[in-house]
């Protein structure tokens, strides 16, 4: 009898997940990632995964359906991984996409190597997303609810993880999932989905970033793309591409950032129109594909919700990636991620420049 670990983040999708692959015959245990201690960051129940109150909802799961359960500390690994580099990305003028680090490092890094530390088969997640082995290859394939799909955050996977990883939600509905739990009586069954950033449970993550850091980001320059200064910023960690509102300057007509500036610790300004371009460069891109061609065919995302749009890839030295879409594109952002597709399956991603 195969033996899986089910990660339990005290949601809904996990508790299904685990119920669904007990039902399967697997032989389970049920693990929550203690990421990190909820009275440093001040957590509130209902709009984030992995706090204290979720802990015990994911007990309770677990002893409903009989299988052992217990709580992994990943801490240090949460801050290094996850944490630091949400920071040093907004200091460095990106915009982090910390749900992405956290699935690379620590769900199917460290969760995956614990399960081979216990001798453990395979790690399942309540990822919407699917897995499908053919001809030895292991490729990742878009959930079939379109509207849950997360393959996009899950582009980091090797071959390695892949084979062990299972998703059981990923030909579910969310609909039908919360019947399966309200028909087995599970406490969570109309819990509500986390919005927002776990650690930033209220949403202001430059409060955040200003308390965990000690540090006051000094004011600076709003400037246009001719260098003309237009007012006084109240420090770069404050602004990421595309933004409109919280600029606190009134400019006569709509203004958008276009680059944030850590070097000379100014803010260019730019009119909608020129925010739109058509090509990218990504780096450390991870293929999920046996073959590929100097240039490929796809459709591309740039952002988690977004429709996917055509373009073609291009092979670039150091595992980088050139994109080239079909139509230009709004407010593609340095430090978030942009994934290839072939219909429904993940061709790669990577990490915009």
């Amino acid at each position: 009898m195969n033996k899986v670990i089910i990660a339990m983040s005290g949601g809904v999708d996990s508790s299904v997940a685990a119920f669904l692959m007990k039902e399967k015959g697997f032989d389970c245990i049920g693990a929550t990632m203690k990421l990190y201690d909820n009275d440093d960051i001040q957590l509130s129940r209902e709009k984030t995964c992995c706090s204290l109150d979720d802990i015990e909802d994911a007990r309770c799961v677990a002893r409903r359906l009989g299988i052992p359960y217990y709580v992994f500390n990943f801490k240090d690994e949460f801050k290094e991984k996850v944490i630091d580099k949400f920071i040093s990305t907004y200091e460095n003028g990106g915009t982090p996409n910390p749900c992405i680090d956290c699935n690379r490092y620590l769900k199917f890094e460290k969760l995956l190597s614990r399960m081979k530390e216990l001798g453990f088969d395979y790690v399942v997640t309540g990822h919407y997303a699917r897995v499908e082995e053919k001809d030895g290859w292991f490729y990742l394939k878009k959930a079939l609810d379109a509207t849950k799909d997360q393959s996009y955050v899950l582009y980091s996977l090797t071959q390695q993880q892949l084979s062990h990883i299972r998703f059981p939600l990923g030909h579910y509905t969310k609909s039908e999932i919360r019947d399966i739990a309200a028909s087995q009586n599970f406490l969570n069954a109309s819990k509500k989905d986390s919005q927002d950033i776990c650690f930033v449970p209220d949403g202001d993550y430059v409060s955040f970033i200003e308390k965990y850091t000690g540090k006051k980001y000094p004011r600076g320059n709003f400037i246009d793309t001719s260098s003309n200064v237009l007012g006084v910023h109240n420090g770069i960690i404050c602004y990421t591409k595309g933004q409109r509102k919280g600029l606190g300057i009134a400019l006569g007509k709509p203004m958008y950032v276009k680059e944030v500036n850590p070097s000379d610790n100014t803010v260019t300004l730019c009119t909608n129109e020129e925010l739109f371009s058509d090509t990218l460069t990504a780096k450390d891109f991870n293929w999920l594909i046996p073959e590929r061609t100097e240039k490929i065919a796809c459709t591309a995302r740039v952002r988690y919700n977004m429709k996917e749009q055509g373009a073609c890839a291009y092979m670039l030295a150091d595992n980088r990636v050139k994109v080239i879409f079909d139509t230009p594109q709004r407010a593609v952002t340095s430090g978030q991620a942009v994934v290839l597709y072939d219909g429904d399956t993940v061709l790669g991603g990577g990490t915009i420049e």
